[in-house]
């Protein structure tokens, strides 16, 4: 009798637990719900006049803290460094931080993003490279986003020792739990053939591939828009952006921000490529 009953008991505890786990995982509002992973949300639009092909956008990879800013809410810390597009020589991009603040917030749901901009004119990677460790201990950044290159192929540095800057700064970051977005070289017609100018960019790509970090492939992107707008971008004779410039750059690397952290999302192919960045 008594091992009768314990049996009954037995069977009636678990028919229980499967009833209470059918009704946890079938009703809408239960916990098991509200663990489910959210679908990523769509990629920030291109204005008409940025639109390039994805490929020649960015190259996605990991976003660790971002992603975990993303889990936990609250405030995201970009710390924008590098050469003149962030420091501001050119067209005044007084526009330039407020429109990735506002298209990452749009796309970030509960992260109030802070963008700080500690670009000087001019500078070299070697040099970015020791403000960058400073600029790290005094803002907390979450993002480092490093525009970089450009005045490196104009002061002929070689590709080896642009190389070998970014890469301990990359790696630096990366064990700082820091991430870091790599904005590539501005286009320029005058620049296209320079060879100095194209081992630096195949450079940075090589630093951005072996270290799985993101590149906004810039060269390429403003190179596709040029051609079918020419001195709409930028002017001809320089490597400084005017307004339009301006304006895709902050796009395109928002949307390369937003990519990186979802690398889920559904992105559209775009128009065709222009060229390999």
């Amino acid at each position: 009798m008594a091992v009768r009953v314990a049996r009954t008991a037995s069977g009636a505890l678990r028919a229980l637990a499967a009833a209470s786990l059918c009704c946890l995982t079938a009703l809408p509002g239960s916990a098991a719900a509200q663990v489910a992973e959210a679908p990523p949300p769509p990629p920030p639009q291109l204005s008409r006049l940025c639109e390039a092909p994805s490929a020649d956008i960015t190259s996605a990879a990991p976003l660790p803290r971002t992603v975990e800013k993303l889990r936990k809410g609250g405030e995201l810390r970009v710390l924008a460094i590098g050469t003149s597009a962030v420091g501001g020589a050119g067209s005044p991009p007084k526009n330039y931080q407020a429109q990735v603040e506002a298209i990452l917030e749009q796309a970030f749901k509960g992260l109030n993003v802070v963008m700080v901009n500690r670009g000087v004119s001019g500078e070299v990677a070697a040099l970015t490279a020791e403000r960058i460790k400073l600029q790290v201990a005094l803002e907390k950044p979450d993002v480092v986003l490093w525009q970089v290159g450009t005045n490196d192929a104009l002061a002929r540095v070689s590709a080896e020792d642009f190389e070998r800057s970014v890469r301990e700064t990359v790696q630096w970051l990366k064990e700082h739990r820091v991430d870091v977005i790599l904005v590539g070289l501005q286009y320029s017609p005058k620049l296209a053939a320079d060879e100095n100018y194209a081992a630096i960019r195949g450079a940075l790509r090589q630093v951005a591939a072996s270290e799985n970090v993101p590149l906004v492939r810039r060269y390429a992107a403003m190179e596709f828009l040029e051609r079918g707008r020419k001195g709409e971008i930028a002017p001809i004779d320089t490597t400084d952006l005017n307004d339009l410039g301006y304006r895709c750059m902050a796009e395109h690397i928002a949307r390369a921000m937003v990519v990186s952290a979802f690398p889920k999302a559904v992105l559209s192919p775009g128009p065709k490529p222009a060229a390999p960045e």
